[in-house]
C-alpha cells in the first residue's frame, strides 16, 4: 500500500509537471523533460529496487551519476535530482563525442557461462561477469583486448529497466580505455571526471534499458 501511495504521489507530480517544465527549462537550458524524467525515475528506483538478473541484451541510454552532497552540516543524497539530471546531461554530451551515445552501446550477458559482450560503435569487447549481494553488485572482467580490466559496481532498478553504477576512479579508466579503443582522447573523459567537484561519492554507470 504504501509503495501504492508513492507512485500515486509521482503521478500526481507529472500532471502538474507542465508549469515545473517551464521554470526548470528557464534554468536547464531546455531540457526540462528530460530532466523531471530522470527526477522521477530516481523516485521510483528508490521504490522499486528489487534485485535484477541480468541476462539478455540491456541498451545503453546514458550516463548514470549518483552523489551526495554536505551543506550546513546536513549530507543529502543526489541521485534522481534536478542537479544530478544536470551532470548527466552533461556527461552524455562529452561522452556522445567520442561515440558513447544510445543506440551505438549495448551489454549481452549471458546467464549460463556468466559471459557478456560490450558493443560499442562497432566494437566488440567480451568478457565474464558475477553478480553477488543477491544480486545487487556486478564485476565485470573484460578479456585481453581491455588487458583483463576489471570493476565491481551496484545494480539498482529503475523506470526504465536499471542502472549500473561504479567508483568515480573505476568509471573513468574505464571509459579512457573505451575512447582509446575507438581512437579518441581523453579529454572528453576527463571532462567528465571534472563534474564530479565538490561532491562526495560520486559514482558513475549507466542506465540501461532490456
Amino acid at each position: 500500500m504504501k509503495k501504492l501511495i508513492s507512485i500515486l504521489a509521482i503521478a500526481a507530480a507529472v500532471s502538474v509537471s507542465a508549469n515545473a517544465q517551464s521554470i526548470l527549462g528557464g534554468l536547464l537550458g531546455g531540457n526540462a523533460g528530460t530532466t523531471l524524467t530522470n527526477v522521477i525515475d530516481g523516485v521510483v528506483g528508490a521504490v522499486y529496487s528489487g534485485p535484477i538478473t541480468l541476462n539478455g541484451t540491456y541498451s545503453y541510454n546514458g550516463i548514470a551519476v549518483s552523489a551526495t552532497s554536505s551543506e550546513g552540516g546536513i549530507v543529502s543524497n543526489l541521485a534522481g535530482t534536478a542537479v544530478t539530471s544536470g551532470i548527466e546531461a552533461k556527461a552524455d554530451e562529452y561522452l556522445a563525442k567520442v561515440g558513447i551515445k544510445p543506440g551505438a552501446m549495448s551489454f549481452t550477458f549471458n546467464s549460463s557461462d556468466n559471459s557478456f559482450t560490450l558493443n560499442v560503435a562497432g566494437l566488440s569487447l567480451p568478457g565474464t561477469y558475477k553478480v553477488g549481494d543477491g544480486e545487487r553488485t556486478v564485476t565485470l572482467t573484460f578479456g585481453k583486448t581491455m588487458q583483463y580490466f576489471s570493476m565491481t559496481g551496484t545494480l539498482e532498478s529503475s523506470m526504465s529497466g536499471a542502472k549500473m553504477l561504479f567508483t568515480a576512479n573505476k568509471a573513468m579508466a574505464f571509459l579512457k580505455k573505451i575512447a582509446s579503443k575507438l581512437g579518441e582522447g581523453s579529454s572528453q573523459i576527463s571532462s567528465i571526471a571534472s563534474l564530479a567537484d565538490g561532491y562526495d561519492n560520486f559514482r558513475i554507470g549507466f542506465k540501461l534499458s532490456k
